[in-house]
């Protein structure tokens, strides 16, 4: 595998001497991260939901050959990552792709000086230079306040009273079961 480096945008992968174009826009990468989180498929097994985040990322999955599999698995793990194959293992979840989207958007947008959601194209790469930018604003509010209740940490006055006013946007959501979200698709059916 051919490790992308930090001064290209990658729109390839290099397996075994191959290049296969891969879709590297922030909402394919989204949508994958859906996927691998279990926020989507959540009936499938972790190996079905990589194997369907693999179809997702590679334009041509069906032309590499499944020796390269698990060389096609390492290389989005490190595009997923920024390129950056040594980082550490993720903590305990503070922050919610789905749940935090107006949050995130806002953050990215002045980071970014614009709008990313109106643009035709954005890479995941440059997606995460602007949300590693995200200063002081809600989402650091929020994640600040979730990662101090998960340490048991006393909350300040002023975030106490950020808590009690916005919870629902504090509070994470449960992950549904696959039973659950059955459940819940089927009431929604009958409403439609």
């Amino acid at each position: 595998m051919s490790a992308p480096t930090a001064w290209a945008l990658p729109t390839v992968a290099v397996l075994n001497g191959r290049q296969y174009p891969i879709n590297t826009d922030y909402r394919d990468i989204l949508e994958i991260l859906a996927w691998l989180n279990g926020d989507e498929g959540g009936e499938l097994s972790q190996e079905e939901r990589c194997y369907v985040a693999l179809r997702l990322f590679y334009r041509d999955f069906g032309a590499i050959p499944r020796q390269d599999w698990q060389e096609a698995a390492e290389f989005l793990s490190v595009f997923l990552s920024g390129g950056r194959p040594d980082r550490a293992a993720p903590g305990p979840r503070l922050l919610d792709w789905r749940q935090d989207a107006p949050l995130i958007a806002a953050g990215v947008n002045k980071a970014a000086g614009r709008e990313i959601r109106a643009m035709r194209y954005l890479h995941w790469w440059t997606f995460l230079s602007y949300f590693e930018a995200i200063g002081e604003g809600t989402l650091s509010t929020v994640v600040g306040i979730r990662d101090k209740l998960r340490r048991g940490k006393k909350l300040e006055g002023w975030e106490l009273e950020f808590y009690r006013t916005h919870r629902t946007e504090v509070d994470l959501r449960p992950r549904l079961t696959p039973e659950e979200a059955a459940a819940r698709a089927e009431l929604q059916k009958l409403l439609a």
